[in-house]
């Protein structure tokens, strides 16, 4: 008797909504979603030429559904993104690939998911990494440009780990001056959107020669520019930047 008491509490309590309790309802599905990913990260690279975007190299991932199985036959492979982009979606009987690209930098959360004939659906989310690569270059000049770049990345997730700057000025040398150029003084500045000087270093370089700054910087909340400073009078210089904003 204590035994029939005790299966019917434990019907009882799982016809209530308590977490841990399954419903007759339910049906298993035979759906076995198998996802490859050609990559989990890449490098967007931006390439500016005395200010002016020349190029920007955008990443793809390709996502592969090929070896997903079903015994009900499959009707549509997908991805959802999080945000406002919206989802793609293929015909499984025709379609095994899907690619995606991205020309921003940010960690993205990708849902993979199959759906068959009878509506059944299985999904599997996966991060994907994308940091972003600024090479910016301006040659012979007495009047370096600012260069911005933003570290807030645009689908509002997470925010970079780090900055990475490494930038190389150059004093050309002037071959018909034969009495030899001059050696330019002048300082690299990291100055953000509320006008704050967030890094600061000052070097002099010879003529002919170059000079590099290699430096970490960890405020990627604002908005920043990169800036090289240097009294007029001076002989011309090249300028090499080469900004990374990094995800761990």
């Amino acid at each position: 008797m204590a035994g029939i008491r005790s299966i019917l509490v434990l019907a009882l309590l799982c016809g209530m909504t308590i977490p841990g309790c399954i419903s007759f309802g339910d049906t298993n599905v035979n759906l076995d979603l198998q996802v490859k990913h050609s990559i989990l990260n890449g490098t967007v690279v931006e390439s500016y030429v005395d200010g002016q975007l020349t190029s920007l190299d955008s990443v793809t991932i390709v996502v592969d559904f090929s070896e997903t199985e079903s015994e009900i036959p499959l009707k549509r492979f997908g991805i959802e993104f999080e945000g406002d982009r919206d989802a793609i979606e293929i015909d499984a009987k025709s379609e095994s690939s899907i690619s995606v690209e991205f020309s921003t930098h940010g960690l993205y959360n990708l849902t993979a998911y199959a759906i068959d004939e009878d509506s059944n659906r299985v999904s599997y989310t996966e991060t994907i990494r994308i940091d972003l690569e600024i090479n910016w270059v301006e040659e012979g000049t007495n009047s370096p440009e600012k260069m911005p770049f933003n570290p807030i990345p645009d689908n509002q997730g997470v925010h970079p780990s780090y900055i990475e700057v490494i930038s190389t000025v150059e004093n050309p040398s002037i071959l018909e001056d034969f009495g030899g150029g001059r050696s330019v003084d002048f300082t690299w500045k990291i100055t953000d959107e509320l006008d704050d000087t967030c890094q600061s270093y000052s070097e002099q370089v010879d003529d002919g020669e170059s000079v590099t700054w290699n430096t970490i910087h960890f405020n990627t909340y604002l908005l920043h520019d990169l800036s090289v400073e240097y009294e007029e009078g001076q002989d011309s210089i090249s300028v090499s930047h080469s900004v990374l904003i990094i995800y761990a």
